[in-house]
């Protein structure tokens, strides 16, 4: 896998990953907070997983007040410096919306669109968005409607709860998906800005409607999810014009990346 720091028109800088080969390229957008590697328990011959740090990730210049629909422009730069022209896009988690982005914003080049556990958009009609998520998770969403400064706050003092995740979910990440805290880790480290940056992305206007994407979807998302509540994917699947709906009982919001591999191959088939 090959590293490098392109430079797009705006002159802002954007790390990107590239694990080369001939196969599908496939752009990974990552969690939150996560920096942006490719998903190792993923690597597959026929798949060429491109990726990069959202903006404040990583070396990756950060976009104060970015919104969603801002990934697209991302993709397209990097997609165009690496000689791209068709490719699918997965995500997980936070990534899930900027997936979505994509497919809605990139339709003559997007083949197809993967959303694991991901998001619905804050004013998704007829869904109590907060239902089910873990309180500490709530509360940083909630700070994050009040504003940067709320949500600064928020994440000064520091608040984690762990029962956020499931005993399946911890049994994946001792795991294949230990991987996750490989991402996560260096994201943490480097401060909040970006993760900041991502939620109030996730509660302002998107920048589209999920039913613009007319190209292909999977939703993927396990019903015992406590950070992004299943509902969320069933809301979703019922705005996007295009999908398929696979809901995972027993598994919690990073224990359903077992079925990740199956969505992978889902794409590779568009």
């Amino acid at each position: 896998m090959i590293e490098t720091d392109l430079t797009l028109p705006d002159g802002r800088a954007l790390h990107a990953y590239d694990t080369g080969g001939d196969g599908l390229p496939v752009f990974w957008h990552h969690g939150t907070p996560n920096i942006g590697a490719p998903p190792k328990p993923l690597f597959t011959e026929g798949i060429r997983w491109v990726s990069f740090d959202r903006p404040g990730y990583g070396s990756s210049t950060e976009v104060p007040e970015r919104d969603v629909a801002s990934v697209a422009e991302c993709v397209a730069a990097v997609a165009d410096a690496f000689g791209i022209e068709r490719f699918g896009v997965m995500g997980h988690s936070g990534g899930g919306p900027h997936a979505l982005a994509c497919g809605a914003l990139l339709p003559e080049r997007v083949v197809g669109v993967v959303s694991v556990s991901g998001l619905a958009p804050f004013d998704a009609e007829g869904l109590d968005w907060y239902a089910g998520m873990n309180p500490s998770g709530a509360d940083g969403l909630r700070a994050a409607v009040e504003g940067r400064e709320a949500k600064e706050r928020f994440e000064a003092a520091g608040a984690y709860d762990p029962e956020m995740f499931t005993e399946a979910d911890r049994a994946a990440l001792a795991g294949d998906w230990a991987w996750v805290l490989e991402v996560v880790g260096p994201a943490i480290e480097a401060g909040t800005s970006a993760l900041i940056d991502d939620d109030l992305a996730f509660v302002g206007p998107w920048g589209f409607d999920p039913a613009q994407v007319a190209v292909p979807v999977l939703l993927v998302h396990g019903e015992d999810d406590r950070v992004v509540p299943h509902a969320h994917s069933a809301w979703l699947a019922k705005r996007c014009p295009s999908t398929e709906f696979w809901s995972s009982p027993g598994d919690g919001h990073v224990s359903v990346l077992r079925r990740a591999a199956e969505a992978r191959d889902w794409l590779a088939q568009r």
